[in-house]
């Protein structure tokens, strides 16, 4: 019994910070849409009672830390599941970059195991589980474009921005999500205009969606990583209609309408920067 399943990345249209709550989360408030760099999960069910994790990249955990690991960890103790998985991970999307490489691993093999396993869980109670993964799980689980609030877990599917061109940039350098939070003073922060994207969207105004771009951690991180903003300074140089870090970073995405524009773009940054993606956005749900 083998299940194979895609893992797209995700981008942050907009990331409001609003507060921090009593749990030592913040408060948030991000329409989340993915693109289709993805990794692949390929879940091959053994009769041994164990998780076994592969990945294609040597760097990446592949023990308790792997969120894949933690996702059938827990189906298997929620659900009384006795068999075993062999999971192995392809790994397209880069590590650390805010893009939820490690969190859409989490959700394919959710999915992928609801089908293997045949648990017949709904989108859902699949979200729920993810939630208790990490914040972005719930997200993924969805795909798609969606409003995040909570700490990122209760999504609220919307409709899917006008088709577009989105240049990714990553520099080599890591960035912890906690370690960015732990640095936000929220008195601090430039807050954005959700409904206004969420209308832009709607309106399928490209030029709208560009200029309500919006990520309350930028002012963190471009403080600690000089580089990101010299991503970012560049991707507009280049000619990208809209720019933004994605997550927490070091991503950078710009927003590119024009088909002519993509590869001065791609090829400008490919100058300095190793990780460069020219992809699509993904205009529905549907990511297996």
């Amino acid at each position: 019994m083998k299940q194979s399943i895609k893992a797209p990345a995700k981008i942050n249209l907009s990331l409001d910070v609003l507060h921090k709550r009593q749990d030592g989360f913040h408060e948030v408030e991000m329409i989340m849409t993915t693109v289709d760099l993805a990794d692949r999960i390929d879940l091959t069910e053994i009769e041994e009672d164990k998780i076994i994790v592969d990945v294609s990249e040597g760097f990446v955990p592949n023990d308790q830390r792997n969120l894949a690991y933690q996702a059938a960890l827990l189906l298997k103790k929620r659900y009384h599941i006795k068999k075993g998985v062999s999971i192995y991970i392809t790994k397209r999307i880069p590590v650390s970059a805010g893009l939820a490489g490690g969190s859409s691993d989490a959700a394919a093999t959710l999915k992928g195991l609801n089908q293997l396993w045949k648990l017949g869980l709904s989108t859902e109670e699949l979200a729920d589980l993810g939630a208790e993964i990490g914040s972005d799980v719930s997200f993924c689980v969805y795909g798609g474009t969606a409003l995040a609030t909570g700490r990122g877990e209760i999504i609220q599917p919307i409709a899917s921005p006008p088709p577009c061109w989105v240049i990714l940039a990553k520099p080599p350098i890591g960035v912890s999500t906690a370690d960015i939070y732990k640095q936000v003073d929220v008195s601090k922060i430039e807050h954005g205009n959700t409904k206004a994207m969420i209308r832009a969207i709607e309106e399928q105004s490209f030029q709208d969606i560009c200029r309500h771009l919006h990520n309350g951690l930028e002012f963190v991180t471009l403080d600690l990583y000089p580089e990101v903003r010299k991503i970012k300074e560049q991707m507009s140089r280049f000619g990208a209609d809209g720019v933004l870090m994605s997550g927490s970073g070091p991503t950078v995405f710009g927003l590119v309408q024009k088909e002519s524009r993509v590869h001065r773009i791609y090829n400008g940054l490919r100058g300095f920067c190793s990780h460069v993606y020219a992809v699509r956005l993904i205009s529905s749900s549907s990511n297996t």
